[in-house]
């Protein structure tokens, strides 16, 4: 396994995600935002200077943390705007080297209503395919988008689209709700990580570490984001079974401890914690993995 981890959480700028990566021991970061831009919305030329600093840096990226189909996209979106995205996505993950990009399934309509299912699979067989003209592999987050409103909605879609790969987020579950169960009390359950997990595990090529606690009653928002290990995301149990089931793919720190990118207010947030937090919580990750025999 390798260890990566999403550093736009620790600061905008890229000198600085370098820095923080490197105080932790790591030389890989999984790309997604910088100076307040995702990697594959940047200038041309801004993109360019990012590469070559990366480069000197000697930071590896594999894995584009993409905005293709995420839970900020409604499904009656322009979809030409999705394959600007793609068209820009592709030469720069060349650039870089990267072969994984995560996408989602478009977000969530209020559960009852239309979900135009069939457009969704029609968009995403297209967004896989032009990635694997590319030699490259396109992979689905259970986030808040179509395919995490189930472990069931989530193998739909692999049924669906083919060659469609997962990328599996150890907390999101916890505060998503189970569309696949029968309601109790007139709700469904939370979802369970590691029924979630255990259900689509044989798709799997890339994990992302976060763990929170449920949401309190009426909320959407987890109650607290915590270190991993220490909520209900079941981060301990789900990396033993990959350790024993000889996963050796990436695993990439998310902490949302103290910058969460789908719950922003307004408010500036305080880059020194967050650049501590994220290397904290890099620290406790590996601890952790020690502890289960793991190695990055």
């Amino acid at each position: 396994m390798y260890f990566t981890g999403f550093a736009d959480e620790a600061a905008r700028d890229l000198a600085t995600q370098i820095k923080a990566t490197q105080e932790i021991g790591w030389t890989r970061i999984s790309a997604r935002g910088v100076n307040g831009s995702n990697i594959h919305e940047l200038p041309e030329e801004e993109f360019q200077a990012v590469a070559d600093q990366l480069d000197a840096a000697g930071i590896i990226i594999p894995e584009f943390g993409s905005l293709i189909g995420n839970w900020g996209k409604k499904i009656s979106s322009d979809f030409d705007l999705t394959l600007a995205e793609i068209d820009r996505a592709i030469p720069r993950m060349k650039r870089l080297g990267t072969s994984i990009i995560r996408v989602m399934s478009f977000a969530q309509e209020p559960w009852g209503e239309e979900q135009h299912e069939e457009e969704r699979f029609r968009r995403l067989r297209e967004i896989v395919s032009r990635f694997a003209e590319a030699g490259l592999t396109a992979a689905h987050e259970n986030c808040m988008n179509w395919g995490g409103f189930s472990p069931q909605h989530t193998l739909r879609l692999v049924e669906e689209v083919p060659g469609l790969k997962l990328i599996f987020d150890t907390a999101n579950p916890v505060f998503q709700k189970d569309r696949s169960k029968p309601q109790a009390d007139g709700d469904f359950p939370w979802q369970d990580p590691m029924e979630f997990f255990q259900t689509v595990r044989e798709h799997i090529i890339h994990v992302h570490i976060k763990d929170c606690t449920n949401p309190p009653a009426g909320e959407t928002e987890p109650a607290e984001y915590t270190l991993p290990g220490r909520g209900q995301g079941k981060v301990r149990e789900i990396l033993t079974e990959l350790k024993n089931s000889g996963y050796d793919g990436g695993l990439a720190i998310e902490p949302h401890v103290a910058t969460v990118f789908h719950a922003v207010d307004g408010a500036e947030p305080d880059w020194e914690q967050c650049y501590n937090s994220y290397v904290e919580y890099g620290k406790e990750f590996e601890k952790l993995c020690r502890e289960l025999g793991i190695e990055g």
